[in-house]
């Protein structure tokens, strides 16, 4: 075995081939392993999925860890009492960035004398900042003082996200040999990309012993705790990538959580106010709010929402677009660094490793070894269809609302690209709709929302054949053609703005025919590489109304289609009908009920006016919501029919916070309330508000129109919902539409 020296000088030996990393082998992409449940915690770059009793399992298949740019930097933290696993109270991590796990202990023995059980406190806290700050501290309720053995696992496989979601590699990096010192554990790992990976863990006191082995270390600590007293014990754990350089020390815990509290007020003084009647929707209101603000990232090209904890905590396109547009009246602010950082990744090139083209958004953007090397293309990968008519809908949206003209012109170039991408690369074939076909051989089979391998099926079960043209990323060209038209003309170039109206209407007519299925009053999901109509029922024709693509009395029998029973599953609306051959409950793609796919939906029921339906879903949703931990919604559910007492059933990998599910709420809300702004003309349109009749009243404070600030309250009374403006500065008129 050799030797290598990190870039901080330190010399490791080559460990041997290490055995306490499983993959899932031969389910790519996908956990199979779900027995425990999980506690997420995240902070910035960094975060965390542990087990309720806060343990990193050793040997786990089920993805714990503690993960840093794509790479997991603890694939196992084990905690032990006198040898013995503490018994878990309770846990939480209620505040995002805090995990707090109550324990006691079970009955032991210490030098012949016998503590009995529940008559030691053990509290752990877990802080994810700049790293991992862990503490412990445990309180002696006995009267006599206890000599404690604190025992701690601490494992690191350096494992690629995609190793860890079950992609196999042919080989990997050379796992090095941990080493200690004094109150210092140093795990490492140089990888294939040639760079040094390295977990640092920091004790506030000298280990008794620190057993090393090649599957990572084995630390302990003799403790005597005072009759009725109590001790602590802290430690941190740092990641390190190549010559980053980090300060050894444990640092001030009370600190750390002061100046994450102070991020999170900060980032709340920033946002809208709203308080409504109803306290149960209060905490769902305030849980998203909190649960944007912790999937935000800090990248060196910006600040973004990324897609969700665990699996997608990376820049996304369409994620990030839709999260931005659902969430803009709550925080503008960040969806223009939003808007910043999809701009700044747009297509340059023709490369088919990355599905790229000029003019595209990317689809996700990873960093770690497997993206280095190139053994994946996500650096960043573009094959997503719908990302960019999705940014062109999120700048117009994103002008609609602050009426930052700067910005727009700041981006000219890159939404002429976008416009020129969807002429040149979207419309594969010169019909006026838009199509996606996989070039990359890593890349992905289905490039819509529904991007898994059997998302987009025929009647008989049998999988499309690209190139294929989804009904709702036709609806998005249109949408976003419409909205950049507008943006041209603000621009003052009138040939290029009534061009793309133009165009737009154009692709509207042959929509409405091409899409339609008459004898199902319904539009077809998809059509084929043959221009075959892929006539399966799915939600995806639902997220057309919001476009407004639709014509009107299509537009009725849709929605009548959408609300029965084999779509609507009393939480939510399915991906597919139950009727269809592909149907499964507990499919990713294939019946289950995504949050922010219904919210699409309901903006654009309340677009064309089906408020009862609005209502209907609206409330589905809200009690779902009822049922998931802190009141938040998951990426997904299964898409079981809700009958008397059931309850929504967890699918049991979904990312729980996801960014568009968190934005979901307020999408929701705004449609609820007919909001819709126009500050470029100091305008807020209010159209029929109708608050659902578990909702009485809805009061917002400081909602942003440009350079205007609006306190508004709406009410419900004997069925009908009126509103007030309760404060207002700057210019600005509010309109009440019929």
């Amino acid at each position: 075995m050799g030797k290598h020296i990190s870039p901080d000088g330190r010399i490791f030996e080559e460990e041997a081939e290490a055995t306490n990393r499983i993959l899932n082998e031969g389910i790519p992409f996908i956990i199979v392993d779900v027995k425990e449940k999980v506690s997420t915690i995240k902070e910035g770059d960094y975060f965390m999925l542990t087990t309720m009793e806060g343990n990193i399992p050793f040997k786990n298949s089920r993805g714990f860890g503690f993960y840093y740019q794509d790479t997991r930097f603890l694939s196992c933290m084990e905690f032990f009492i006198n040898e013995k696993n503490p018994v878990c109270l309770a846990s939480t991590v209620e505040l995002n960035y805090l995990e707090r796990i109550e324990c006691t202990n079970p009955d032991i023995e210490s030098d012949g004398v016998k503590i009995s059980q529940e008559t030691l406190n053990i509290r752990q806290l877990r802080v994810v900042s700049d790293g991992l700050h862990n503490r412990v501290r445990i309180q002696n309720y006995n009267a006599f003082p206890v000599k404690l053995n604190l025992k701690f696992k601490f494992c690191s496989d350096f494992a690629d996200i995609f190793e860890v979601r079950g992609l196999k590699r042919k080989s990997r990096g050379k796992l090095l040999h941990p080493q200690s010192e004094d109150k210092t554990l140093i795990l490492a790992y140089l990888g294939k990309d040639e760079l040094f990976r390295q977990t640092h863990l920091y004790f506030s006191q000298r280990p008794t012993s620190v057993e090393i082995n090649s599957e990572g270390a084995i630390v302990v600590f003799d403790l005597e705790v005072e009759g009725d007293g109590k001790a602590v014990l802290s430690f941190n754990v740092k990641p390190v990538i190549g010559d980053e350089r980090v300060k050894g020390s444990i640092g001030d815990f009370k600190k750390i959580l002061d100046e994450l509290e102070a991020s999170y007020d900060e980032y709340d003084d920033n946002c809208l106010t709203i308080d409504t009647s109803n306290s149960i929707f209060n905490r769902l209101l305030e849980r998203s709010k909190k649960d944007i603000r912790a999937l935000v990232t800090e990248m060196p090209e910006g600040r973004i929402i990324v897609g969700g904890i665990p699996w997608f905590a990376a820049p996304f396109g369409r994620d990030s677009a839709i999260v931005s547009i659902q969430s803009l009246s709550l925080n503008s602010g960040l969806t223009r660094d939003t808007i910043r950082f999809l701009a700044k990744f747009q297509g340059t090139k023709e490369s088919a490793w990355h599905d790229e083209e000029p003019g595209k958004i990317f689809h996700e953007l990873r960093r770690g070894e497997l993206a280095n090397l190139g053994e994946i293309p996500h650096i960043p990968y573009y094959g997503s269809i719908d990302s960019t008519p999705l940014f062109l809908i999120l700048a117009s949206e994103y002008l609609k609302w602050t009426n930052d003209i700067n910005l727009i012109k700041e981006l000219k170039n890159n939404i002429d690209g976008a416009v020129d991408w969807i002429k040149n690369y979207g419309d594969i074939d010169g019909d006026l709709f838009v199509e996606y076909e996989r070039k990359s051989e890593r890349g992905l089979e289905n490039q819509g929302w529904k991007d898994s391998s059997c998302s987009v099926c025929h009647l008989d079960g049998s999988l499309a054949k690209p190139p294929i043209a989804l009904v709702e990323v036709q609806a998005y060209v249109y949408y976003a053609l419409m909205r950049a038209s507008q943006i041209y003309n603000k621009f003052g170039n009138l040939e290029k703005s009534i061009g793309l109206k133009s165009w737009a209407m154009a692709i509207k007519d042959k929509f409405n025919a091409d899409f339609w299925m008459p004898e199902e009053g319904f539009l077809a999901m998809a059509l084929d590489g043959n221009k075959k109509q892929v006539k399966t029922i799915a939600s995806n024709a639902g997220q057309v109304l919001w476009t407004g693509i639709l014509d009107e009395d299509k537009a009725k029998k849709v929605v009548e289609r959408l609300m029965q029973p084999d779509m609507f599953s009393g939480w939510g609306i399915r991906t597919i009908s139950k009727l269809s051959k592909t149907y499964n409950p507990m499919s990713y793609h294939n019946g289950t009920v995504w949050p922010h796919d219904n919210a699409l939906i309901i903006r654009g029921l309340k677009r064309y006016g089906f408020d009862s339906a609005v209502e209907k879903v609206a409330t589905g949703l809200y009690d779902a919501a009822n049922h998931h931990a802190y009141m938040r919604l998951p990426e997904l559910f299964c898409g079981f029919t809700r009958k008397g007492e059931s309850w929504p059933i967890d699918y049991p990998v979904a990312c729980s916070p996801q960014a568009w599910s968190a934005g979901s709420v307020f999408m929701v809300l705004q449609s609820l309330l007919g909001i819709s702004p126009d500050a470029p003309n100091n305008v807020l349109y209010v159209n029929k508000p109708s608050l659902p009749a578990w909702l009485n009243e809805v009061k917002m404070k400081g909602l942003r129109l440009g350079k205007g600030v609006l306190d508004i309250s709406f009410r419900r009374e004997n069925g009908r919902t009126s509103f007030m403006v309760l404060k207002k500065e700057g210019e600005m008129k509010i309109i009440m539409e019929e």
